[in-house]
Formats: structure tokens, C-alpha cells, sequence
């Protein structure tokens, strides 16, 4: 159910001293999750993926929003941890109960 998207992660590359071979460092995605509770209208949820998740529609904003009501958890966005964390505040300023930030 939903989009997925695949994101591009910059990553570094570092060439042991002495070798012909480079190594890349990968830098894990992180999962933003937003948890049921008793007191978050579906509005409400809606309106705070839209606002604060990049590319968030109208139509999977809705569709994360059942998600959570009846599955009782959504994710609503991967990727790297800095914009992660940042979702994942943002969320939480507006109210909505959310699951502790998870690698993917």
C-alpha cells in the first residue's frame, strides 16, 4: 500500500594508505513512524504529514493516516538520519505520538 521511494545516499569514500581498493562508508536510512493514540483527529494527522513530509500527497497522506488508525503505526518516511530527525521533531511538535527513530 502506497509509494515507496528509493533515496540516494551520499556516501564517502576513503582509500586506505598503500591500497589500490576504496572502501565506502554507508551511512544507514532511518524510519519516521507515526504510533496511534486517542486524542489525534484523522484531519489532524493528515494535515502534519502534509506540511512537515517532503512530497507528501493529499491521497498517501490519507492512506498513512488509516494506517495508523487501524494497523495501529505508519511509516511515513526513510531516508537519512539528519532529515529524519528533523521529520520525526517536527511530528512530535504537532502532537502526533511517534515510535523512536529506527534504522531501516
Amino acid at each position: 500500500m502506497g509509494v515507496k521511494l528509493k533515496l540516494m545516499v551520499a556516501v564517502p569514500s576513503v582509500k586506505p594508505k598503500g591500497s589500490t581498493s576504496i572502501i565506502r562508508n554507508v551511512y544507514p536510512n532511518y524510519k519516521v513512524i507515526v504510533l496511534n493514540d486517542d486524542f489525534n483527529t484523522f484531519e489532524h494527522v493528515a494535515n502534519c504529514l502534509m506540511k512537515h513530509i517532503p512530497n507528501m500527497t493529499v491521497d498517501h497522506a490519507w492512506e498513512l493516516t488509516y494506517q495508523v488508525h487501524y494497523e495501529g503505526q505508519a511509516i511515513v518516511w526513510v531516508g537519512p538520519q539528519e532529515p529524519a530527525e528533523l521529520y520525526h521533531q517536527q511530528l512530535r511538535r504537532e502532537g502526533l505520538t511517534m515510535a523512536p527513530l529506527e534504522e531501516a
